[in-house]
């Protein structure tokens, strides 16, 4: 079963809808033009029931379908951007400074608008497709808002699927993994406050420069020393802030990062880890030293029976050889993953083909994509909603 012609023909309007989103970038959930034009568009195709304002920002869109009643299942797609600079060079290049679609989600909500369109033509399934849009998947947590607001509940979802573009994964391959399948994000502040001097004469200091050294390096053994080989954790410091002047030095030293783990008890033994690093640095170097971990998104973990299944729409649009039911783990984090927690379902990964990586200011979506990501959701929908 390859690709729908309907999605191969649609695929020209489509990719203009993903330029039009993709030239005017919005972050977290300040997507109101994004969530207007969503909006107007599931009118246009003649949605049974079109909702804005869930997760202030989010819209779904519901299709019931022409045999009958049934379950209700979700589809998702998420609309904001990065605070990223553009360089691509595109003529639809982001017309937002400072802003841009550096993830492929101008691409996610555009193929996902497309299967509505085809979906509300056709209606051929039993039950109702709920097309989902949320803001904010780019740290804000826009998929927990939606499911606070009473998402689930309000439309029935029994169960719920996401898909993401992949750099590097060829145009017309799927790649999922049951489980764990992206990482659960904690973002850490560590701030050190010691005693500021002439550089000089750094004995009459407590230097937090070299105490923060310390720390970056120290903080390394938590994933070579303190966790399980086959254990997955990434800790790793992407800010260091400390002093104005070449010769002085500072008072105070901010360091701050992320942590990423597969697992809810790796991430604890991380923090504890991080504590006792503090702890004994701040004691050798007579500084005092004040950890923030702030946890983040959970680890986004797919239900066995949707990712079976979802890996067989996938291998009927795409053929078995181009589907990789086992592809590793991601160390990203995804927001999905409170959606997968509130319902059974299922989040793969689709191939973007040779271009830049995600969050890269050269990334662009694939328009060439378009008909694979459309084909499966409408297989998706038609097939878990057969009458």
């Amino acid at each position: 079963m390859p690709i729908l012609n309907r999605a191969a023909e649609l695929q020209p309007e489509i990719a203009a809808w993903r330029r039009h989103i993709h030239e005017d970038p919005e972050i977290l959930f300040d997507v109101h033009n994004t969530a207007a034009f969503v909006a107007e568009r599931l009118r246009e195709f003649g949605c049974d029931e079109v909702v804005t304002g869930l997760g202030r920002t989010g819209v779904v869109g519901v299709i019931k379908g022409r045999h009958g009643p049934g379950k209700t299942i979700g589809l998702r797609a998420d609309m904001d951007a990065l605070p990223i600079t553009e360089i691509t060079g595109k003529p639809y290049a982001s017309r937002n400074p400072g802003k841009m679609h550096a993830c492929g989600h101008d691409g996610h909500t555009a193929m996902l608008l497309g299967a509505a369109k085809y979906l509300a033509e056709t209606r051929n399934f039993a039950g109702s497709v709920a097309v989902i849009f949320q803001p904010a998947e780019e740290g804000g947590g826009g998929g927990k808002e939606m499911v606070k607001d009473g998402m689930m509940e309000r439309f029935d979802i029994a169960q719920v699927f996401g898909m993401h573009n992949l750099p590097g994964l060829p145009v017309g391959h799927f790649g999922i993994r049951p489980g764990a399948i992206m990482a659960s994000t904690a973002e850490i502040t560590i701030t050190i406050k010691g005693r500021g001097a002439h550089a000089a004469q750094p004995h009459r200091s407590i230097d937090p420069i070299v105490a923060g050294s310390q720390l970056v390096v120290a903080l390394q053994t938590i994933a070579s020393r303190a966790v399980d080989p086959i254990e997955s954790v990434v800790v790793t410091i992407t800010k260091f802030h400390g002093g104005d002047a070449y010769n002085v030095i500072p008072e105070t030293v901010q360091l701050a990062g992320t942590v990423r783990t597969l697992k809810d008890e790796v991430s604890r033994r991380a923090e504890e880890r991080m504590q006792a690093i503090c702890a004994g640095i701040a004691a050798a170097s007579e500084s005092d030293i004040k950890l923030d971990f702030r946890r983040n998104y959970p680890v986004t973990v797919n239900h066995d029976a949707e990712t079976e299944f979802a890996a067989g729409v996938a291998a009927a649009i795409a053929g078995e050889t181009s589907v990789d039911r086992a592809m590793a783990p991601m160390m990203g984090g995804e927001d999905f993953s409170y959606m997968l927690k509130a319902r059974p379902g299922a989040f793969i990964f689709m191939g973007n083909g040779d271009t830049a990586g995600l969050h890269h200011p050269a990334y662009d979506f694939n328009d060439e994509a378009i008909p694979h990501g459309v084909s499966y959701w409408v297989r998706l929908a038609e097939t878990a909603l057969a009458k």
